[in-house]
């Protein structure tokens, strides 16, 4: 037990910088009030505002417990949109399948049709004739013979040849 105090004694130097540092705050905050006032009022009421706001559609929102009547009807509703949600997914799946066959089928006379040509042009190589010039005109048969099958050929106009017969 010492009679001196055991510690630094508070001096004036203290008190001086603690009424230093009080005015200092002062100082700032009313510079910062005077700079900013407006904008912070603003902003305080907007945060008011949407509080408010927020708070009544939170009031507003119907309660999580469902009554007791709610409760039985609830589960059936519940079944009734699992079974319509499986039986529109189940259509769904239905047309899906349908447009992969058509796909399908549709690939299958490409390529059925691609073997075609290729055996005519074999053909038409082995007879020694020119293979392009036959596919031609095999692919106009084809599509003359869809059109009409009695179409009067026409006859090609007289024309001059382009070297002189001398």
């Amino acid at each position: 037990m010492e009679l001196g105090g055991g510690g630094p004694a508070p001096g004036p130097g203290q008190a001086a910088l603690g009424r230093g540092g009080l005015e200092f705050l002062q100082h700032t905050v009313g510079s910062l009030l005077s700079s900013y006032g407006w904008y912070i009022l603003l902003a305080a009421v907007a945060i008011y505002l949407l509080l408010q706001k927020i708070s009544q559609s939170l009031a507003a929102r119907p309660s999580s417990r469902p009554g007791a009547a709610d409760a039985a009807v609830e589960p059936d509703m519940v079944v009734r949109r699992q079974e319509a949600l499986a039986a529109a997914r189940l259509r769904m799946q239905e047309e899906l399948n349908a447009q992969a066959e058509r796909y399908k089928e549709k690939q299958r006379q490409l390529e059925e049709e691609k073997r075609r040509q290729k055996i005519a042009m074999w053909e038409s190589m082995q007879e020694g004739k020119s293979y392009k010039g036959n596919l031609k005109l095999n692919q106009q048969e084809v599509e003359s013979g869809a059109s009409t099958s009695s179409a009067v050929p026409k006859s090609k106009p007289n024309k001059k040849p382009l070297r002189g017969g001398g």
